[in-house]
């Protein structure tokens, strides 16, 4: 184990071992996700931004300039929320994003960035990128590409057992 690494156990100082390889995997990752959340949260809360809105933005921004129906927006956020629209309403409120009703479908919602939107992801893009920075000086190329593709094989098992 590299210096200054911790196991799971003795982050959380847990004296009983885990049930199972399983649960110990399972608890490191839902702590490590927590502890990448916490760090990602403090750099946007210096910007009043919180971690759904700039997911928002971002999938807006690569939308380019036709923007995304709400529910497609909803569909591709990193945490899924049933409140996309209050949450997209909060953002109009900031001057972030636009909504217009579709002319053909007057239920469908379209939404896109503003200029005020995108020029505040381009002012979070480089603190943004430390976060990347940090799993690229913990892990090598092949480690991230492999865990990667664990973190695919694990969302995948949990979707079908969603479905079920």
């Amino acid at each position: 184990m590299p210096p200054n690494t911790t196991t799971i156990q003795q982050d959380l100082k847990q004296a009983k071992p885990f049930r199972s390889r399983g649960q110990e995997a399972y608890v490191a990752l839902l702590r490590t996700a927590d502890d990448s959340k916490r760090f990602l949260s403090h750099l946007l809360d210096a910007e009043d931004v919180t971690l759904q809105q700039y997911n928002v933005l971002r999938i807006l921004r690569g939308a380019g300039d036709a923007g995304l129906p709400t529910l497609s927006v909803g569909e591709r956020m990193i945490e899924r929320t049933p409140g996309v629209t209050r949450l997209l309403d909060r953002m109009e409120r900031k001057g972030w994003v636009m909504r217009n009703r579709c002319e053909e479908d007057r239920r469908r919602v379209w939404c896109m960035i503003t200029a005020e939107g995108l020029a505040l992801l381009t002012h979070l893009d480089a603190p943004i990128d430390s976060v990347d920075d940090v799993l690229e000086e913990a892990l090598g190329e092949k480690e991230l590409e492999t865990l990667t593709s664990y973190l695919d094989r694990i969302r995948a098992k949990l979707t079908q057992l969603d479905q079920v």
